[in-house]
């Protein structure tokens, strides 16, 4: 009886450590090739995502031009225009700039995201904050107040912007 139980060992256990090992041999094998298919699936999402970041960076460099107090100024005064009217022109078309690009936020990180809500909320403030007699004047004091804080809120999300850009190219 003992004879055949070593008998029976003789063969079995070989074959028990073959099939541990074949069988750590091909989980390794599998669990390689379905990395390598994660990696080629990234890369192919990568492919179709970067044309969007990049257009999303675009976007938001437009935002911050179109918010800027030159373009506000160029594109919202005329003459019949009061200091209020616009005033009012002004952060309504801040505010509508920023909720037409809103989406663009899925594109970037979520600092540049709040970088740039903070340089709309700034001009916005800023203007709010400005008065003038005239349309001209009202201008000049926004410029005024712009230079009397530390950082232009515009520039400084124009360089955000175009640091994370780099980042991805």
């Amino acid at each position: 009886m003992i004879e055949s139980l070593i008998e029976i060992l003789k063969y079995s256990v070989p074959a028990l450590i073959v099939f541990a090992t074949v069988y750590y041999l091909f989980r390794n094998f599998l669990l390689q090739q379905y990395q390598l298919e994660a990696l080629k699936q990234r890369q192919n999402m990568n492919k179709d995502i970067i044309p969007l970041k990049l257009q999303a960076y675009e976007r938001l460099i437009m935002v911050c031009e179109r918010i800027s107090v030159d373009n506000l100024a160029y594109r919202l005064s005329n003459t019949d225009m009061g200091v209020k009217e616009l005033k009012n022109a002004m952060l309504i078309a801040i505010q509508q700039e920023y909720e037409h690009n809103i989406t663009q936020q899925v594109y970037v990180s979520e600092n540049l995201w709040k970088i740039l809500k903070l340089a709309k909320d700034q001009m916005q403030d800023v203007i709010s904050r400005t008065d003038g007699n005239s349309p001209a004047e009202f201008i000049t004091n926004i410029y005024k107040n712009i230079s009397e804080t530390k950082a232009d809120p515009i520039s400084y999300a124009r360089k955000a912007i175009k640091n994370e850009a780099e980042l991805l190219m």
